[in-house]
């Protein structure tokens, strides 16, 4: 019997895989990025790196890092909402992070919604601590963004 339809790995994103990534950023944000923003970051920003989560042969997840000299950024992540709850989005965390450290990150920053209290937990997990807050950073509605951080 075969498997491998809860087979589970994270691998670097591809353009083909832009049209999975689009699905689960519509359903999980009020202002998500568009094609050409991932487009963007994929061709065209040395600095950024994606990875992918798939449980089969589907992708149910993502998370964009820029990483500049010793200092990554988290751009996004995302798991798509029917598959939350099973800590993909903590098992895609812990390999962004170690791509970080690969990629010569000494330092962790992202910014999350206050209001986003599964988010914040996942990454206290990894140890990343609030170090501020962006007052009205999110558009669609300007709530407050704390600014996590870790050092890798």
């Amino acid at each position: 019997m075969n498997h491998v339809k809860n087979d589970i790995r994270v691998r670097e994103m591809t353009l083909e895989d832009i049209s999975q990534v689009i699905l689960i950023e519509n359903k999980s944000f009020r202002t998500p990025w568009k094609k050409r923003d991932f487009l963007y970051d994929l061709v065209k920003n040395s600095f950024s790196n994606y990875l992918v989560i798939e449980k089969g042969d589907s992708i149910v997840g993502y998370c964009g890092i820029w990483i500049v000299l010793e200092s990554a950024q988290i751009t996004n992540i995302a798991i798509s909402p029917k598959e939350r709850g099973q800590r993909l989005g903590e098992k895609l965390f812990k390999e962004v992070i170690e791509l970080a450290k690969e990629k010569g990150a000494s330092e962790l920053t992202l910014e999350v919604r206050e209001s986003n209290h599964v988010a914040q937990k996942l990454y206290e997990k990894f140890d990343l601590k609030v170090v501020g807050k962006r007052e009205g950073y999110y558009q669609d509605d300007g709530e407050d963004a704390l600014v996590m951080w870790v050092k890798l």
